[in-house]
């Protein structure tokens, strides 16, 4: 099936803010260890972009954020739940991606969870 895009083509990488709701986490459930994040976005078309997302979710197809990173590269994020709000500068798309899970104690050394490690003698 192909994915429905929601397409960033100018300005910066975006910022995936980590969500640690567990209701948002539960939205999210598969094989694969996923972290959801929070990403905000200005926009003009907004209820374009919520329209096609729910058409997409309602047929059973995947909506993918696809965005440069910081090399230029492009890069695609499961979006996961979406939600459309007016700010003052305008439309805001506040969009739950999922993430491949990341491990926050990289590099460290394992005997560190070793509380006896710990003790001089």
């Amino acid at each position: 099936m192909e994915p429905e895009l929601i397409t960033i083509i100018e300005g910066p990488t975006p910022d995936f803010v980590p969500n640690y709701q567990g209701l948002v986490q539960s939205v999210y459930e598969g094989p694969a260890d996923m972290d959801v994040a929070l990403c905000q976005l200005r926009t003009g078309n907004g209820e374009d972009i919520r329209d096609r997302c729910l058409r997409a979710w309602q047929e059973g197809r995947p909506v993918r954020l696809d965005y440069p990173d910081d090399l230029r590269l492009r890069q695609q994020v499961d979006v996961v739940a979406l939600r459309l709000t007016e700010v003052d500068e305008g439309e805001l798309l506040l969009l739950w991606v999922s993430l491949p899970g990341q491990m926050e104690d990289v590099g460290e050394d394992e005997s560190d969870d070793d509380f006896d490690s710990d003790i001089p003698f």
